[in-house]
């Protein structure tokens, strides 16, 4: 991802997304994500985008995810473009769900399927986001437009939503050198990037390279199938072994199930002082960890923005306001097949021991008992996070 202003980028285009809009500041992301403390779904109250009636109500959205071993999906964005759907439409707009379950195949299958039910809007998660391109070939077909979701789909889609994903990595990186402190030119690192096949995953290591490069020895770096946590945790035994457990210093890691997956490992290894980990999606299991100290931080991207953005690109898009769907498309990309590309592209926030009340907790994401439940009560005691 290319970020620009006003000067155009001259280098080769990368396999993955480009960009191009100012540069977000993490001081106005955290501002932009103090949301609502009342609840996550249903969190954003009916605002002048309601459809008058003789634009439809009666309208179906499909919504296609990629998988369930990542939390956020079902328990987060499903949910809440589901309630946004409903909110915009009266309660008359149908969300068609479909999950692939990690299979490429299975999404395409379900992608095909709505198309042949004759939905009015298909938003995507891509499993794989190459594969997936004839299908929205065939959406274009049929004349239903294609908003890609969290991952930039190849094909002629009609918009993408997501969070601005080379600051994800920039944000993990800076965090891991800021943690390493007067040490890190010194200390080998290990990286446990995404699945090969997930755009993001190259911009994710992009942002977190341009901060780790010259700053740290980077001794291992290893791509994850699917992202599964089992194969990150494959990939740290085998790390381990290369590098050496106690020369370790940190530990890259994409997002919080690989996370999550490497403290698991580094712990039955034995490993009682543990490095710094990074994570990303702030999964409740990843916030615990960052209470109790195990895990160093984590990213975290506003599920409402992003949720709530899709669902308000897809209305308006059937509904064909035009006006309003160019003021939620402000940014611009470029994927592999298809350039220009409307955009909205939503900030992120480092979430550490410092910051978990002003950012999750008063987002309504997790209230203080989901987090400090049991056997993590002390540990919020010791950093002042309390009811």
């Amino acid at each position: 991802m290319n970020l620009r202003t006003t000067t155009p980028h001259t280098a080769p285009r990368p396999r993955a997304a480009s960009v191009r809009r100012p540069v977000l500041l993490l001081t106005a992301a955290l501002s932009a994500l103090s949301l609502t403390a009342c609840g996550v779904v249903g969190a954003v109250a009916d605002d002048d985008v309601s459809a008058s009636p003789d634009r439809g109500y009666d309208i179906a959205v499909g919504l296609l995810l990629p998988d369930k071993d990542t939390a956020r999906f079902e328990k987060f964005d499903r949910p809440l473009i589901e309630s946004r759907i409903s909110s915009l439409t009266n309660k008359q707009g149908e969300v068609v769900y479909a999950n692939a379950e990690g299979s490429k195949d299975k999404q395409s299958e379900q992608f095909r399927r709505m198309i042949a039910d004759g939905v009015d809007v298909i938003v995507v998660d891509a499993v794989d986001s190459e594969a997936v391109a004839p299908d929205v070939e065939k959406a274009k077909e049929a004349d239903i437009p294609v908003i890609a979701y969290d991952r930039l789909a190849e094909g002629p889609i009609d918009a993408y939503v997501s969070h601005d994903n080379e600051l994800v990595g920039q944000v993990q990186g800076r965090a891991l050198v800021t943690a390493l402190g007067a040490d890190a030119e010194n200390s080998k690192v290990v990286m446990m990037n995404g699945a090969p096949t997930d755009p993001n995953t190259e911009l994710f290591r992009k942002g977190a390279l341009g901060e780790l490069d010259g700053e740290v020895d980077i001794a291992k770096s290893y791509d994850t199938r699917k992202w599964l946590p089992e194969v990150a945790a494959e990939n740290m035994r085998a790390a381990m072994k290369e590098v050496g457990v106690g020369d370790i210093a940190a530990v890259y890691s994409a997002n919080d199930g690989m996370a999550g997956a490497v403290i698991e490992v580094l712990e039955d290894a034995g490993v009682t002082d543990l490095p710094p980990v990074t994570g990303q999606d702030a999964d409740l299991a990843a916030v615990r960890r960052i209470v109790s100290g195990t895990q160093y931080m984590t990213v975290y991207k506003s599920f409402l923005l992003e949720a709530t953005g899709a669902a308000d690109m897809a209305v308006a898009k059937v509904q064909e306001r035009s006006i309003q769907f160019d003021a939620l498309a402000r940014d611009v990309v470029d994927s592999p097949t298809h350039k220009d590309i409307p955009a909205m592209l939503v900030p992120v926030v480092a979430l550490t021991r410092e910051n978990i009340e002003d950012t999750v907790v008063q987002d309504g994401v997790y209230t203080v008992e989901d987090i400090c439940a049991g056997a993590y009560a002390a540990d919020c005691a010791e950093i002042g996070l309390t009811s």
